[in-house]
């Protein structure tokens, strides 16, 4: 019997935050959570280890992403009308807002630089704006999907000066330049909503709806993957956001729509793919889209 993958299943079933026991000792994360959900249930709340909300914001319409900054803040963007992307303090103070010109911004990512990038939808383009609200730079991402609320998920800043950009619905990863050209894309599977550039020069890329994750090379030769069928007591649904820890673990967010109430919303593991901690309180959030383990981040 597989002592480990026992503690899994009882504690998931169980508990609030999980974890195998590595070394004797039980896993546990502070995590930040974009729950996602109609009108005032979407929130945006930090978990402490002990399975308590330590922190709760409600952003003015839909969200499915955040970034927690090193002074506390938090940064997200929202895609009602109108439309934009705020930092909010922790006594839920807005600190800055932007407001879109376009039909919908999904996420966003703030820059060590102190700027803002903005996933533009309708038209589909990353735009860069500065702490005085000003747009310094606006980049055409070429997308087949004419629907806004479909074109975009996740965007990242390259150390290259390229951004890597999820286009969801067009089930294709893009690095694109900041002149716009195309530098390199990838399948990615339906309903992309995030890829990493790793410290390897390879991608991860959560591959949507397909209920997988691959790593693939420039050449984009897959040299990692996990599957739905390698983790069935997950119950991967939709892949959402991805986070790479210090120790070379991966952070996966599993958005349960349609599946409530069933597997994890978020886990850690492994290249070896052993699952060393879950989040799995179902009565605490319906269906996650973005999880982020605090300890790490920014």
């Amino acid at each position: 019997m597989n002592w480990k993958r026992l503690c899994v299943t009882f504690l998931a079933i169980s508990g609030y935050i999980t974890g195998t026991i590595a070394d004797d000792k039980a896993v546990t994360h502070r995590i930040m959570v974009v729950e996602y959900g109609a009108g005032d249930k979407n929130r945006i709340i930090e978990i402490g280890d002990d399975g308590k909300v330590a922190w709760e914001h409600r952003p003015p319409s839909l969200c499915v992403q955040c970034q927690p900054l090193a002074n506390g803040h938090v940064v997200y963007a929202y895609g009602g009308k109108p439309t934009g992307v705020q930092e909010v303090d922790r006594e839920l103070r807005v600190v800055w807002n932007y407001v879109g010109k376009c039909e919908q911004i999904m996420t966003c990512e703030r820059l060590r630089n102190g700027n803002t990038l903005a996933a533009e939808q309708g038209p589909c383009r990353v735009v860069m704006i500065d702490p005085t609200g000003k747009t310094v730079l606006g980049v055409n991402i070429p997308v087949k999907e004419t629907v806004a609320h479909q074109q975009m998920r996740c965007i990242h800043a390259l150390e290259n000066g390229h951004f890597l950009v999820a286009n969801e619905s067009d089930a294709m990863v893009r690095e694109v330049a900041s002149d716009g050209r195309l530098v390199w894309e990838c399948p990615a599977g339906k309903y992309v909503h995030d890829a990493l550039r790793l410290e390897n020069g390879n991608t991860l890329i959560g591959c949507g709806t397909d209920k997988r994750v691959i790593e693939v090379t420039p050449e984009k030769k897959v040299v990692w993957e996990l599957t739905a069928a390698e983790v069935p007591e997950l119950n991967l649904a939709w892949i959402t956001s991805l986070q790479v820890l210090k120790n070379g673990h991966y952070v996966i967010c599993n958005f349960l729509r349609g599946q409530e109430g069933k597997g994890a919303h978020a886990f850690e593991i492994t290249r070896d793919k052993k699952v060393i901690w879950q989040f799995a309180d179902h009565n605490l959030v319906k269906t996650a889209t973005n999880v982020k383990v605090l300890e790490e981040t920014p």
